[in-house]
């Protein structure tokens, strides 16, 4: 692709009057200019306004960007210029296109040659390659849609269709600020796998195995996961990523009626769990040398459950009970609790992720097979939130920090959808 340098446009965003307010001189004894463009002066408040909102969230996100244009000489102060005028393009466009996340991405920059060409003749002396500067703007644009509509009373994306053909609810984890991982079990049984690399998605990659329930994924740090599932025999089976090569996979036995969960609160510290054949909760646990015997802990449940850890020696569980509510465990470093009901009326497994210490973010399929949400703030447990959707499996959820929350699930067509908070 060629840069589209001509046709300059001569009012870029700076010079515009829908973006910037006219001088009021005074001509025949009144003030013409302000009685010009009233609409577009309440437009240019209402859009600067929406524009500092979203500006605030994601300028640190769009820094690494400028460190791309410097490798061109580009300065620091010119980066930003163009980046600000991007997220403006983006938030006074973007409704005009529709589809994916991806789709609207491309449609906003295939517009810029047309529609702000005069971006491009800036950087033109700089000679950035095509290909680069597609990549820097497009990055730009992605982030931009991410938080459109932010507001911190209203801050959840719209539901993203990430194709693929899901027989299991996925399970997500996040290996790095910018890194996500999610696993699925696909058609033919196979674990799948994809990434968010911070840019895009890779494709899908089949991980084989023989696998009979949705599958349990944690990192342990340094680049290490973990993945469980069901296998052919009830039992649970394991495979893990060293960060170099994928292991195997490994028998560890027992018999299982649901699919696993897994944590880690330390390094080398595996803490998985699944229900067994009376309904009862069981626990087994990796120290860094060998796996531990089955623990039963009790309880009655209609559901696989869901595992995290917020904090070094301490693991909360959860899964749907006989009258459907959420119920709770916590170990606490030297002692279980007992089961706690959190109410609610699940029609799925619960999904279960930490962003800090001390909160906890909890999501299941309600009765309308939308996307519920409920929320230990550290002191209490926040009302169930419902979040739309239509799901056809149990969501699982991840936070790569303490600013964002990623939820994944099966949608109508068995495609993995994405939806995410930026806090």
């Amino acid at each position: 692709m060629s840069y589209p340098y001509s046709g300059y446009q001569t009012h870029p965003y700076f010079q515009d009057p829908r973006y910037v307010q006219n001088s009021h001189y005074p001509r025949n004894n009144y003030q013409q200019s302000s009685y010009i463009y009233p609409i577009q002066y309440d437009n240019y408040r209402q859009q600067n306004q929406e524009f500092l909102i979203v500006w605030k969230v994601i300028r640190d996100k769009i820094r690494p960007q400028y460190d791309k244009f410097s490798e061109y000489n580009v300065n620091r102060r010119l980066s930003q210029y163009i980046s600000m005028q991007l997220v403006m393009f983006t938030q006074n466009r973007y409704q005009h296109f529709s589809g994916s996340l991806d789709q609207k991405v491309n449609k906003i920059y295939n517009s810029l040659p047309t529609q702000a060409n005069w971006l491009f003749m800036i950087l033109a002396p700089y000679r950035i390659p095509a290909s680069e500067l597609e990549r820097l703007f497009t990055s730009i644009i992605r982030i931009t849609l991410e938080h459109v509509g932010y507001s911190p009373e209203k801050n959840w994306s719209e539901w993203e269709d990430l194709g693929g053909t899901l027989t299991s609810g996925p399970s997500p984890i996040a290996l790095s600020k910018k890194r996500l991982d999610v696993y699925v079990r696909g058609r033919n049984r196979n674990l799948y796998h994809r990434i968010w690399d911070g840019e895009s998605w890779t494709d899908w990659e089949n991980l084989g195995g023989t696998l009979t329930s949705s599958p349990a994924a944690v990192t342990l740090g340094d680049g290490r996961v973990d993945v469980f599932a069901r296998g052919e025999n009830q039992q649970l089976i394991h495979k893990n990523w060293n960060g170099t090569n994928w292991s195997k996979w490994e028998d560890l036995g027992g018999v299982l009626t649901s699919s696993p969960a897994v944590a880690s609160w330390s390094d080398n510290r595996l803490d998985v769990f699944a229900r067994g054949k009376d309904k009862h909760l069981f626990h087994k646990y990796w120290d860094g040398s060998s796996w531990s015997d089955w623990e039963d802990l009790g309880g009655v449940f209609t559901s696989a459950p869901a595992a995290v850890s917020w904090g070094h020696n301490r693991v909360d569980v959860f899964a749907r009970g006989g009258n459907k509510a959420l119920f709770h465990k916590y170990w606490n470093g030297s002692s279980w609790s007992e089961w706690d009901d959190l109410g609610g009326q699940l029609t799925s497994s619960p999904g279960a992720s930490s962003r800090e210490v001390n909160n906890i973010d909890v999501f299941a399929k309600g009765t309308n097979n939308q996307l519920y949400y409920k929320n230990w703030d550290g002191r209490k447990w926040n009302e169930w939130i419902d979040l739309g959707g239509t799901l056809t499996s149990e969501p699982g959820s991840s936070s790569g920090n303490s600013n964002s929350i990623n939820v994944f699930a099966r949608g109508e067509n068995n495609q993995l959808m994405y939806k995410m908070k930026r806090l």
